[in-house]
């Protein structure tokens, strides 16, 4: 691993150890507090999936009529995430993506669908993005987070795409949070199976194989290029500040409701 990397590891470390720590995590008791984490965090899952797409359009050819791209490694890094992220299997062994697996798994506990759908399709329709937020009434720290994104997104530098993709995702769900679904399956098996198998696939899939391959594809775009590696580690900073902030956003909602139905 070369030093560019180790040093981004470093300067992110203190952000890393905020999230995996986060207090949202104290608050989650209950399938229904679950319901408000998972109704806020699929639109990061979603804008994951955009992410994700908008490198394999950049670094291989998608067009027709096709011709080769310069860096064949950079292709195979891209494809072979594509290909478990948009086509991985469920518990039935059927293929779907991360975002349509998640789906399912917030119908099977009783998680509204309804805003992301909405967001979705209006997005689809229109290509508006306020739109699309005001049509699904989107939670201001999830609108935040997804515009943060599209933002890097529509730097069209595939190296800060890469970038935030790798280090803004990876290693992030703490074991206490593996430990609050295991708990709640015991109890809720019929509402919760797909949501566990997701986080499982999550750490055997997107947290070691493709953590590996993103790493990799980051340390080809950016090179020797010294900027390159700058504005990377500022990016990811500010990515993990905004995961911060998502967290902060379920937190409040997941608190005031417990206070409104106290009170």
């Amino acid at each position: 691993m070369t030093q560019h990397i180790e040093r981004i590891k470093l300067a992110i470390e203190p952000l890393r150890q905020e999230i995996i720590n986060h207090r949202v995590y104290s608050v989650i008791k209950d399938i229904e507090d679950l319901k408000v984490f998972m109704e806020h965090h699929v639109y990061a899952v979603w804008d994951f999936m955009s992410l994700l797409k908008t490198l394999q359009n950049s670094l291989t050819c998608t067009s027709i009529p096709w011709f080769p791209k310069p860096n064949a490694d950079i292709g195979y890094l891209i494809n072979e995430i594509v290909v478990g992220e948009e086509s991985d299997i469920d518990l039935a062994g059927d293929r779907k993506s991360h975002f349509e697996l998640y789906i399912d798994a917030m119908r099977q506990c009783g998680a509204d669908t309804i805003q992301i759908e909405t967001f979705a399709r209006t997005l689809q329709k229109t290509g508006d993005f306020n739109a699309a937020y005001t049509a699904a009434n989107t939670p201001k720290a999830a609108r935040d987070f997804v515009d943060f994104s599209f933002q890097i997104i529509g730097s069209d530098k595939n190296f800060l795409q890469s970038a935030i993709f790798t280090f803004g995702r990876e290693d992030l769900i703490p074991n206490m949070f593996f430990s609050i679904i295991n708990e709640m399956h015991k109890n809720f098996p019929d509402d919760i199976s797909i949501f566990k198998y997701y986080i499982e696939r999550h750490i055997e899939v997107d947290g070691d194989h493709h953590s590996h391959l993103a790493l990799k594809m980051t340390e080809i775009l950016c090179g020797d290029n010294q900027a390159h590696w700058q504005e990377v580690e500022n990016a990811v900073i500010e990515s993990l500040q905004q995961r911060i902030k998502l967290w902060d956003g379920v937190y409040e909602r997941l608190t005031d409701s417990k206070t409104i139905s106290v009170v």
